[in-house]
């Protein structure tokens, strides 16, 4: 029986054989490899990891879908909310330190699925994620553009990351409104340390009014954290780099 694409999941199957065959060879599957597939759908991409690697985990929220992927030998399927699931137990399960994940996302969830994800970050060896073209221009936005944003520094800060491949809208079923793109995220070994809360609410308060001079906004919020830097104010929060908002949320941090 042929499935329906559902809108409330945010279904948009992929379908175009040399799109698929250039995600999967950007992905370099290999024998063995520990990976996770997010949100497989009708197993474009699926198929052809699975036959690299040998046995492949799936997380599928449509149970449909999730019964479907279940009558394949090779696959392991966690029916849930991608939100919702342990990565930590993800990875105990399949007796790894360094998990691979891939998707093709729901772009209604795109950015808490990168979030979530996050929180995991240390478990990770890379992802490989399909994702609005517009929300991966942000995720690698450099400083002083309009993409730049509170998604660039949270995730710029973790992961080096790369635009890998361009995917129009005619590559999928059904057609999405949007451009799409593949980005590559690897952690970086050795990230800047400093207090994970503290770096998403100072980033949170700098881009509540990114048009306003970060006086009005950063500028209160150092002074309820008692911080008594030269951290400069005068600019707006798209002029400050990703490392600067991390060295003052370092600053803050160990003033507290």
């Amino acid at each position: 029986m042929k499935h329906i694409p559902r809108k409330r999941f945010g279904q948009n199957f992929l379908t175009d054989g040399g799109i698929i065959d250039a995600i999967v060879d950007a992905i370099d599957p290999k024998a063995g490899d520990p990976m996770v597939e997010i949100g497989p759908g009708l197993m474009a991409m699926t198929q052809p990891l699975v036959e690299r690697v040998g046995r492949l985990t799936v997380i599928e929220l449509d149970r449909d879908l999730a019964s479907r992927l279940r009558l394949h030998q090779q696959l392991d399927v966690i029916e849930s909310d991608v939100l919702k699931v342990d990565f930590a137990a993800v990875a105990q399960g399949l007796q790894t330190r360094q998990l691979r994940v891939v998707g093709n996302l729901p772009y209604n969830i795109s950015t808490p699925i990168l979030f979530h994800l996050l929180e995991y970050v240390d478990l990770i060896q890379d992802q490989h994620f399909m994702l609005q073209k517009e929300v991966i221009d942000r995720m690698v936005g450099a400083p002083s553009t309009a993409a730049y944003g509170r998604l660039s520094v949270l995730l710029q800060w973790r992961y080096a990351m790369q635009e890998v491949l361009f995917v129009p809208p005619e590559s999928f079923d059904p057609p999405p409104k949007v451009n799409s793109a593949v980005v590559r995220m690897v952690p970086r070994a050795t990230p800047a340390p400093v207090d994970k809360r503290l770096l998403e609410e100072l980033v949170q308060v700098a881009f509540s009014q990114r048009r306003k001079l970060l006086r009005h906004t950063l500028g209160r919020w150092l002074e309820t954290k008692a911080y008594a830097g030269d951290f400069d104010v005068k600019r707006r929060a798209e002029e400050v780099s990703v490392d600067e908002y991390v060295a003052l949320a370092a600053e803050v941090g160990a003033a507290a």
